[in-house]
């Protein structure tokens, strides 16, 4: 299939020597600065990866406390790696986004670093499972921090510097499908889901006549480290999968290409939408057999 105008061509196979296989490109990513928070694990990772491998430059957020110090150098490291194979630029942006100064140097840094930035992915997300009834306030307080205080600050930072460079820029907000799906002892996570959804909807139609694009992506059940729980267990697996009308989960990479659609050229006419990437799940499958009334 011939290119698009002004698209360079990309090779399927890699060069003599090189066992990598190589992805057909999306116009508009290659020489591009991203930065993705959250970004040393998980669908993070595979974001920060792709995008590498379809030429843009990377900045990878992410976050160290004591709590989860043990395990996430190592992540990180693999992250570097695997990026670094691709021959692009990449830098270490370490961060909270929940909290304001660390959002504002983090942002600040990777443009810095990078030589400008084009593309922001609000990726970085926690949840707590509790019972509503029993659910602390600090706890409740904590998960809209990261997931939607930090997708707002992350965001307002970006598009600070897209309108001081006048230049267009993209926002990704890693949302979910329970941002239109209730998820029963995870109130927490739901709302601050509800909440990105507005919040993409509300920053698109405020800035797309400034040529800056907001969208989200709604991953439904993803295998990722944090989801071993259950990816291991064929009983719990099977509960999962049971309500997917794909029968299968997804993968973090399968989120990672939806992300890089959305950043690219392709998408040019994209704006204030979430895609959900979910095997279906929002169809409701338990209505795949009629019960009702009919």
């Amino acid at each position: 299939m011939n290119p698009r105008i002004g698209e360079e061509p990309v090779s399927q196979t890699a060069p003599t020597g090189d066992p990598r296989p190589r992805r057909v490109g999306m116009s508009g990513l290659k020489g591009k600065n991203l930065l993705v928070t959250g970004g040393s694990s998980g669908i993070g990772q595979a974001i920060a990866v792709r995008f590498a491998e379809l030429g843009a430059n990377v900045a990878i957020n992410y976050l160290t406390t004591l709590d989860e110090a043990a395990g996430t150098e190592d992540q990180v490291h693999a992250c570097v790696r695997n990026v670094r194979q691709h021959g692009v630029r990449d830098v270490l942006v370490q961060g909270d986004v929940s909290r304001e100064d660390d959002a504002v140097r983090m942002v600040g840094d990777a443009t810095e670093r990078l030589g400008g930035l084009d593309i922001l992915v609000n990726n970085a997300g926690i949840q707590i499972s509790r019972p509503s009834d029993e659910l602390g306030s600090a706890d409740f307080d904590k998960v809209l921090a990261v997931n939607l205080r930090g997708a707002f600050l992350c965001a307002r930072e970006a598009i600070k510097g897209f309108l001081a460079d006048e230049k267009p820029g993209v926002v990704i907000n890693v949302s979910s499908v329970h941002q239109i799906i209730p998820k029963p002892n995870y109130l927490g996570y739901s709302v601050s889901k509800g909440g990105m959804q507005n919040l993409t909807r509300t920053l698109a139609l405020e800035y797309g006549g400034r040529g800056i694009r907001v969208n989200g992506v709604g991953p439904g059940a993803t295998i990722t480290p944090i989801n071993r729980a259950w990816v291991d267990d064929p009983v719990k697996a099977e509960m999962v999968t049971s309500h997917i009308p794909l029968g299968r989960a997804g993968s973090a990479d399968e989120m990672a290409g939806v992300c890089a659609f959305l950043a690219s050229d392709d998408a040019a006419y994209i704006t204030g939408q979430t895609i959900f990437v979910d095997g279906g799940l929002t169809l409701y499958a338990d209505f795949r057999e009629p019960w009702s009334s009919e």
